[in-house]
């Protein structure tokens, strides 16, 4: 390959980032540094009513934020900007004069009522909804009359009929298509702005990009461009159109569809890793050989090759994503793994923003104890709740731990071993943890019979870290509390 590789990302800023947005720009990206050629993000923005405020900036910041960057766009410059289209539209002007000036489009003056009364009357003769083409061959006259009555006319591409559009897809391999199939379509709306269409083809050209790789359901627009390129004699890119991303039910992946987490926004506020995302992220539709599935930035661009893209549906599994970002968090020094996790029990107003020296030593070792099953920030609170239940109390035991309480060995392993708990001196793990072989000594109980009941009565939970541990942070005066009070309530049954 001679010339330099020249690749885009080009989202609209009708949304925030999401998994599949991000999935398009990591693809290009890889492609581009694995080339070592140009990363490029313009902005498509000509659908001002469907543009919502904060989507551009959203776009950036998160691709940032997921370890991206880029060689031009409207933040770093570049020779071929503006990279916002409608920055360009002087320039789009030039491009659809000269086709009107050589014939290959035309003004159409239909009005938005007469189109969509001849969609009607198609579809009621079980017709396929298409432009008649009624606009083609207008008179001086005609058209004269039309802009009397104040008629604006969109433009129109003028579609030559029974010709093959073949192209080489990266993914799809020989894609043809038929113009019969395609109507005259319409490059510039009422408003004088140019349709995607149009607008890409002319940036495309301009910008000198070399490869388009984007999402299947744009395969549609492909013969379009095609036959403009071909209509300014421009040599198109090479297009790769990736598969879908579908759920767990093998259905397409969509905004509305409320089982999966849609925007890198989100992942960020749960606490995923960026690292993490990337790289599940890089593994939707394409594949490295062998078996390993943690990799770096640095790895994935030094492997990537666009003939491993998956020609077939890429599953979104959650339950992947949760384990993959669990093995970064598992990567983290204890410094990082603190810094990381402490603001989810702050916002959820379990710790206090501004700490004690004690507080925070005592949190440090709450949060370290979960390291190594954490699968996500916001995690930690769920995980550690029984360090900030300071109920008494507990009346939501499960089944399993009712079972777990009904032991005859029970009320026997609780009292030596608050026995024991009440002599101890220095409340610190390494003195409770002899104090639990007392207990097995002295009632003959091991394994579950022992431990199980002092935990379910001393944390709230049958499940936790170390009990000697857990136990010390705790604290001493609920542990006894919370053991004296089942103890109390037992005597009187």
């Amino acid at each position: 390959m001679t010339e330099e590789v020249r690749v885009r990302y080009a989202p609209s800023p009708t949304g925030f980032l999401h998994i599949g947005n991000a999935r398009t720009a990591i693809f290009n990206y890889l492609f581009a540094r694995h080339a070592g050629g140009k990363f490029v993000i313009r902005i498509e923005d000509t659908d001002q009513k469907r543009n919502v405020e904060g989507g551009e900036e959203s776009q950036l910041k998160f691709l940032k934020w997921l370890g991206l960057e880029w060689d031009e766009s409207v933040d770093v410059g570049g020779a071929y900007g503006p990279y916002r289209q409608m920055e360009r539209l002087d320039i789009y002007k030039k491009y659809w004069q000269e086709l009107l000036d050589k014939g290959l489009a035309y003004k159409c003056y239909c009005t938005e009522e007469e189109l969509k009364a001849e969609r009607e009357t198609q579809m009621a003769n079980k017709q396929a909804p298409h432009y008649s083409g009624k606009c083609r061959h207008l008179t001086a006259e005609q058209i004269a009359q039309y802009e009397a009555e104040g008629r604006k006319p969109t433009i129109r591409f003028r579609v030559t009929e029974d010709q093959k559009i073949e192209f080489d897809d990266i993914v799809k391999g020989h894609v043809s298509f038929n113009s019969n199939d395609v109507s005259d379509f319409v490059i510039v709306k009422q408003n004088g702005v140019p349709t995607y269409n149009f607008a890409v083809v002319v940036d495309d050209h301009l910008m000198k990009m070399t490869h388009v790789l984007r999402g299947e359901e744009h395969i549609s627009n492909t013969p379009k461009q095609i036959m403009l390129f071909n209509a300014f004699g421009w040599q198109p890119p090479v297009f790769g159109h990736m598969t879908l991303i579908v759920n767990e039910s093998h259905k397409k992946l969509s905004k509305r569809d409320n089982s999966i987490v849609q925007f890198i926004e989100q992942y960020k506020n749960m606490g995923f890793l960026p690292e993490a995302l990337f790289n599940f992220i890089a593994l939707l539709g394409w594949s490295p050989k062998g078996e390993e599935e943690i990799f770096s930035r640095e790895d994935f661009i030094k492997m990537f090759d666009a003939d491993r893209l998956s020609k077939s549906p890429a599953m979104f599994d959650k339950s992947k994503l949760e384990w993959m970002n669990g093995q970064y968090i598992n990567k983290l020094s204890a410094e990082e793994y603190v810094k990381f996790t402490l603001p989810f029990l702050i916002d959820a107003d379990l710790l206090p923003a501004q700490m004690t020296p004690d507080q925070e030593r005592w949190a440090t070792r709450v949060v370290l104890l979960y390291q190594e099953q954490l699968h996500y920030g916001a995690e930690i609170v769920q995980l550690s709740d029984m360090f900030f239940n300071k109920s008494i109390v507990n009346d939501d035991l499960t089944k399993d731990e009712q079972k777990i309480l009904a032991g005859e060995q029970v009320n026997e392993v609780l009292s030596v071993f608050n026995r024991e708990l009440k002599s101890l001196a220095e409340w610190k793990a390494e003195a409770i943890a002899p104090k639990i072989k007392v207990v097995q000594k002295e009632t003959k109980q091991r394994g579950w019979k022992l431990y199980m009941p002092i935990r379910v009565v001393a944390t709230g939970s049958q499940h936790g870290p170390e009990l000697p541990e857990a136990l010390e942070l705790l604290g001493k005066d609920i542990v006894l509390k919370r053991m004296e009070r089942y103890l109390d309530a037992q005597a009187t049954v």
